[in-house]
């Protein structure tokens, strides 16, 4: 997988934003969404592969389990998709990955946690266009249909209720994008959307030609990450706008407050630094 490693908040926007001006409409667009790491070498698995490598059939039980057990909370949702985006939003081990339209709140993913700043940081950038190389027809049409680059949930269940006709739609694997309904704020404000691959055994990456650069990773090095969190500060993208609530306005002040400067700014050439 092709890498670009950024030394600064600046060199993050000019990168992403590099290629985003569109000449048919005249304006900045671009089909790219990403994924923040706190860890350069965290991989496209999904917290099901990981939680459940020794055996992927628990699937269905840990479905079942949040579906049983999450009933108050779940019983208004007429769509698994939106019960399966509501597991994962919420922690459950799904095949599921969460992406954002954002390069910048990818940022914060990739930033946010004050117990990794010794380790490089990482934004993967996927272009929407090369999921639907691997599309079945039906679904290709479908997204053609609606001019869209993305699934809603409606578009998605017209062709399948759940994983099981999912999966029955190819023989091949394939991957998507789909995103569910903003049913709370923190959805709506992470600009969220999720990928699924249709056999939960493959990941992306095991599904598109690595050299090819519609996935590609941009490498926050350690030594800028605390700049590029404390930028984003100053741009609102924090827990306060990504985790509405009191526990992402605890997340911040805690994260505000940390020690982190002397620890982990002491390299930087004063020259570099705001006054």
């Amino acid at each position: 997988m092709k890498e670009i490693t950024i030394n600064s908040f600046e060199e993050l926007q000019d990168l992403v934003f590099a290629t985003c001006w569109d000449e048919k409409t005249m304006r900045y667009r671009n089909n790219f969404v990403y994924r923040g790491v706190p860890d350069k070498n965290y991989d496209l698995s999904s917290k099901l592969s990981r939680i459940c490598r020794h055996d992927l059939s628990l699937e269905a039980s840990i479905i079942r389990s949040f579906k049983k057990y999450g009933y108050t909370d779940v019983k208004e949702c007429s769509s698994f998709w939106q019960i399966l985006a509501m597991g994962q939003h919420y922690g459950l081990p799904t095949r599921l990955l969460d992406w954002t339209y954002s390069p910048l709140v990818a940022a914060h993913f990739a930033t946010e946690n004050i117990y990794m700043y010794d380790h490089d940081g990482a934004i993967y950038c996927m272009d929407l266009k090369e999921g639907e190389r691997h599309l079945p027809l039906c679904l290709k049409k479908e997204l053609a249909a609606s001019c869209a680059q993305s699934f809603t949930m409606a578009m998605l269940q017209r062709h399948a209720e759940n994983l099981e006709e999912l999966e029955a739609l190819s023989e091949n694997a394939f991957f998507l994008f789909y995103e569910p309904a903003s049913q709370s704020n923190r959805m709506s404000n992470q600009y969220a959307l999720f990928s699924i691959c249709s056999k939960k055994e493959y990941s992306i990456t095991d599904l598109i030609d690595m050299e090819d650069t519609t996935l590609y990773k941009i490498i926050i090095p350690k030594t800028v990450k605390l700049e590029i969190r404390d930028k984003l500060d100053y741009i609102n993208i924090s827990e306060r706008l990504i985790y509405p609530g009191l526990d992402g306005i605890c997340s911040w002040i805690t994260r505000r407050y940390a020690d982190l400067g002397r620890r982990y700014n002491q390299k930087r050439n004063k020259g570099d630094i705001c006054k």
